[in-house]
């Protein structure tokens, strides 16, 4: 496998999410790879899925999974954006290798413990390289974490209670990391700068959304990112985050699943939990779900903010939760290739690029209305 030429490689470019960044990388015009263990697979996503991909400049490349391989694959590139999960399990290698080839590493996890793992482990590294280590860039993240950034503009705000939610079903590859991170991690809020776990048993918890009268029903979803990004945050003492579907019926049977899921693999080895989890992931959802459609596939970020004087409400209503992820990764890989990030290491995608600027390219392709931002005090 010689040097690439290609400054940008999505890892995993055949998956829903993949080829999404695909797509928006060849509207910003940046030549890429597109990576993973199919050349096959990938070339047949490229075509089928990947609207005008005839008029991108993009590479094939089928590459093993692990460190040695993709080190040499990722060497003349200058970003990776990594889209194979669960991340726990396979990330490691992906980030070892950007680190030997002196690559920027974005992905779009919303596994909690791997965040945490990325700070710990390799944030400083990162740093001392000039590299960028930002892990989570998605719309169930980022576009919250832009609300919340928002809310924060007023000074002495210091708690955030941030709540998510999407029309949609998740992919298979989204299916299988929750269930994977509901079986191996505990999901973590912030109080009072420090991690405080969530009671695992809380189940279903109701929350007021806003624009409809009718209550939504909500799950911690690993504890998402937030914590981790504000917990270094001197503006931050509290954050909370919760989301979910606006489909009532898969909502309730989330728990349901997760639950038996977890009891039956408990006494499992870690090969034999994870291939069962797998066979219970394809039970749930088996195959790719279809293009998004804005009008079924909405988005719904609402933020409060607090503090002792203060308080700051921000709503941020969107569709097509998965290409928004595919912009907001797209963009920052585009970003990466014209300036330094404002922050190298371990940083979150709205310190690494700006809030307000992410805002900007989610506007400018219109998957989200202009934020509803009150404040008060």
């Amino acid at each position: 496998m010689s040097e690439t030429t290609k400054p940008v490689i999505v890892y995993g470019a055949s998956g829903y999410t993949g080829r999404l960044i695909c797509e928006y990388l060849r509207e910003f015009g940046v030549p890429f790879v597109a990576a993973g263990r199919s050349a096959d697979k990938l070339k047949a996503s490229m075509e089928a899925n990947v609207p005008g991909i005839e008029t991108a400049d993009y590479d094939i490349v089928e590459v093993g999974h692990d460190v040695d391989a993709l080190t040499e694959l990722f060497r003349g590139a200058s970003v990776v954006c990594n889209t194979v999960g669960p991340f726990s399990k396979y990330g490691p290698e992906v980030v070892e290798a950007c680190l030997a080839a002196g690559t920027h590493y974005l992905d779009t996890t919303g596994e909690q413990d791997w965040l945490i793992t990325c700070d710990e482990k390799w944030g400083a590294d990162f740093a001392a390289a000039g590299l960028l280590l930002s892990p989570g860039i998605a719309q169930m993240y980022t576009t919250g974490e832009i609300a919340a950034e928002l809310c924060l503009e007023k000074p002495g705000l210091d708690s955030l209670d941030i709540a998510v939610f999407w029309g949609g079903s998740p992919t298979i590859a989204s299916t299988q990391t929750i269930l994977v991170n509901a079986a191996t991690s505990r999901a973590h809020f912030l109080q009072q700068n420090q991690y405080v776990e969530f009671d695992p048993t809380q189940g279903l918890v109701p929350l007021v959304v806003p624009g409809q009268h009718e209550l939504a029903l909500s799950l911690p979803w690993g504890g998402t990112s937030h914590p981790v990004w504000y917990r270094k945050d001197p503006r931050v003492a509290n954050c909370k985050a919760q989301g979910g579907v606006f489909n009532a019926a898969l909502m309730h049977g989330v728990p349901q699943i997760v639950a038996g899921a977890l009891e039956a693999t408990k006494d499992m080895s870690e090969a034999e939990r994870d291939e069962a989890l797998t066979a219970t992931a394809a039970q749930v959802m088996n195959q790719m779900p279809p293009r998004e459609n804005p009008r079924l596939n909405k988005s719904l970020d609402s933020v409060h903010a607090s503090g002792p004087l203060g308080r700051a409400h921000c709503v941020i209503h969107g569709n097509q939760n998965y290409k928004q992820t595919g912009l907001l990764q797209a963009y920052a890989a585009y970003s990466l290739l014209q300036q330094p990030p404002l922050r190298v290491g371990f940083a979150s995608g709205c310190k690494a690029f700006g809030h307000r600027e992410l805002l900007g390219q989610l506007r400018a392709f219109g998957l989200v209305a202009e934020p509803v931002l009150t404040v008060e005090g």
